[in-house]
């Protein structure tokens, strides 16, 4: 076993099925709902398996991280344009933010870096590839896992097939520059195949805030049926009714293989 591999491996339980929480929206939202409070947000996901968030949040973090049983610290390596919803960018412009050493002297157990592509201009696509490589080599030096992010360029999402083909092909590319694991989209029915494309695990995020919290749960059950080594959610947890509760219940769904319905119900979920 390869030190990423024994370090990757620490986010998994025994089921098999991973869920993670995402809390790096600060970086590209703000102070949004379910965040403000960003000690007490962090604190109400003991139970997650991952917890991704700001390298530099981890200081703000309470007691998250800390004693045995805690979650994997997994932290965003890059900045990407695309993700800041609320000035609607469109250009999907990739920074880095943090070199892979110091995320992990800030205490990273492993790390998260976004990609994008098929942005209009193929010299931007090769600079949003050389930059995810370079992060990608440095994580091979220092032994710790990088989970690629694919992310459409604006738009995208509208064009369910368009959207599913570019999902399919960016998994098996940011496989290919470097990563361990990959955080993306449900595509629908043919998820299956995007799975099926790589050889590592791939994670379905929860992307926007369902009305229904039973609805995120159905979404976290199809991913996973269709293969997904786990979930990535953020907002759904975060702003649920009750953090802590709706992340018990997911757990139960992904790692459990229990019904959203028959979950929904016994913990009062709307």
């Amino acid at each position: 076993m390869t030190t990423k591999e024994m370090r990757l491996s620490k986010l998994f339980p025994a089921s098999g099925k991973t869920v993670i929480v995402a809390m790096d929206h600060g970086q590209t939202f703000g102070p949004m709902p379910g965040l403000v409070d960003f000690t007490a947000a962090a604190e109400r996901l003991k139970e997650a398996d991952g917890v991704l968030m700001a390298p530099q949040m981890i200081r703000f973090s309470g007691s998250l991280y800390r004693g045995k049983g805690s979650p994997t610290a997994i932290v965003r390596l890059n900045w990407n344009t695309i993700h800041c919803e609320p000035w609607h960018y469109q250009q999907a412009y990739i920074v880095k933010t943090m070199s892979v050493a110091a995320a992990f002297a800030a205490g990273a157990d492993m790390v998260l870096a976004s990609l994008v592509l098929q942005t209009g201009d193929e010299a931007h696509d090769a600079a949003n590839v050389q930059g995810f490589a370079a992060l990608a080599e440095e994580t091979a030096r220092l032994g710790i896992p990088l989970i690629g992010e694919v992310f459409p360029v604006a738009g995208l999402r509208d064009r369910p097939a368009e959207f599913h083909d570019y999902i399919a092909k960016m998994c098996r590319i940011i496989c290919e520059l470097g990563a361990d694991a990959i955080k993306t989209f449900y595509t629908g029915d043919r998820f299956a195949e995007v799975v099926e494309g790589v050889p590592i695990p791939v994670f379905a995020l929860g992307a926007e805030k369902f009305e229904s919290e039973v609805a995120a749960l159905e979404l976290a059950e199809r991913a996973t049926r269709a293969g997904a080594a786990g979930v990535v959610f953020g907002r759904n947890v975060l702003q649920a009714q009750n953090p802590a509760r709706f992340l018990r219940a997911l757990k139960e769904v992904v790692q459990g293989n229990a019904s959203p319905a028959e979950v929904g119900a016994r913990y009062g979920l709307h």
